[in-house]
């Protein structure tokens, strides 16, 4: 007699949960049971989610093992994310890599938001892009000297191009850093970068099916400690000797990078030290050492590869379009003259310069799929967004919309 009551029972709970709403998604891809589309991985470069972008339109749904992702190639969902969302999108989505590398998030590119991101946003902008910060950078603009000769000195000879803008962006962005220029210590800390580029990119399942970290198929868990030993022991030396160096002699001026953030971590702790009840003290950032690395790395990726990128890629299509190159050159040679360097002063008036520069950045973007993470749970374009998902605009693929642009391939 009590099987009957038991299952109506059954039969009534599974007709609820069979009636119960599911989630709204944008259209996209169907996937397999738990791994989801991650068997489309490779397919998840700005090119592939272009072409996808066609079959399932600007906004396209995706379920990598248990995360969600929401491609976006339309310029009005891109801008409810960046602009109008904004908050909403407002963190960076995290791997185990780059947790375990930003000394658990201790930067500024991929803190979450929050009090602690602000701070250290107030710490960059105050001590690491002031502007009397770029102006003693100026000793660095020796290494566009060293590069101009470097090319007079092959003049009729082939020379590597993108492999001496390279150069000189390492070395501007380490000097600026680190305040010298040893070409041993940088070829060092290049291959430490490097393995961290390799590492933040790498694959690693456990991103998207947690469980699965215990076994470390790839083996990434063993590379993350060794990079980041690795760093460790460049960067603990090159702080020590900048400490010692503040010990023996006032450091005001040509100072680099790490010198003003030890400077302001040495304030902090002067702070501490004479009142640490007071409000100011409680609500500002204790700059650590795990800061200062992470920051320094903030800078050197951003400052290097980036940049280069962008620099051979002007080149590239002023080669490809020599009627633009012509007019570029007379500009510089009105405005500059023949006999200077251009300079600070110089940028206003170099119109088309500029315009170069931003049809670059169109064409070729330094980042072409940027990265956000919904900090909480909400809506684009009526479809469901859970907390945790991850969203990547396409700026490769928004800049290149024949919708949006009259002939997007061409100059």
């Amino acid at each position: 007699m009590m099987a009957l009551p038991i299952t109506v029972f059954l039969l009534v709970l599974v007709f609820l949960i069979s009636r119960r709403r599911k989630p709204l998604y944008p259209p996209g891809p169907k996937g397999l049971p738990i791994i989801g589309n991650m068997l489309m991985m490779d397919q998840l470069t700005h090119h592939g989610l272009a072409k996808l972008a066609e079959t399932y339109g600007g906004l396209f749904h995706l379920r990598m093992g248990f995360r969600h992702v929401f491609a976006i190639t339309s310029p009005e969902v891109a801008q409810q994310v960046l602009q109008v969302q904004d908050i909403s999108f407002s963190n960076r989505p995290v791997t185990i890599a780059i947790n375990y590398l930003t000394y658990d998030l201790a930067d500024m590119a991929f803190a979450p938001y929050g009090p602690f991101w602000r701070q250290m946003r107030k710490v960059c902008v105050m001590k690491v892009f002031s502007r009397r910060r770029a102006e003693s950078w100026a000793s660095v603009r020796d290494e566009v000297n060293n590069m101009v000769r470097s090319l007079s000195s092959n003049v009729g000879k082939p020379v590597n191009v993108g492999e001496l803008i390279f150069t000189l962006t390492r070395n501007i962005t380490y000097r600026a850093a680190f305040g010298g220029a040893c070409e041993t210590e940088q070829d060092e800390f290049i291959r430490i970068l490097q393995e961290f580029s390799k590492l933040f990119g790498a694959f690693n399942v456990a991103d998207f099916i947690p469980f699965l970290g215990w076994f470390d198929f790839h083996g990434i868990n063993k590379r993350l400690v060794k990079a980041r030993n690795d760093l460790d022991g460049f960067i603990d030396e090159v702080i020590d000797e900048h400490m010692k160096k503040r010990e023996i002699i006032s450091v005001d001026e040509d100072t680099d990078m790490v010198d003003d953030l030890l400077a302001f971590y040495n304030e902090e702790e002067k702070l501490v030290s004479e009142d640490s009840s007071t409000n100011r003290n409680k609500n500002s950032v204790k700059l650590t050492r795990d800061n200062i690395k992470a920051l320094v790395m903030d800078v050197m990726f951003g400052g290097t590869e980036t940049m280069a990128s962008g620099i051979e890629w002007a080149l590239t299509e002023l080669l490809r379009n020599p009627d633009e190159l012509k007019r570029l050159q007379q500009e510089l040679a009105e405005v500059v003259g023949l006999d200077q360097r251009v300079d600070e002063t110089h940028l206003e008036k170099l119109t088309f310069l500029k315009c170069t520069l931003k049809e670059t950045m169109r064409l070729h973007p330094p980042i072409p799929l940027i990265l956000h993470e919904a900090i909480e749970d909400t809506k684009l374009q009526g479809f469901n967004v859970p907390k945790g998902s991850r969203v990547m605009i396409n700026a490769f693929a928004i800049a290149r919309d024949p919708k949006l642009w009259v002939d997007p391939e061409d100059v």
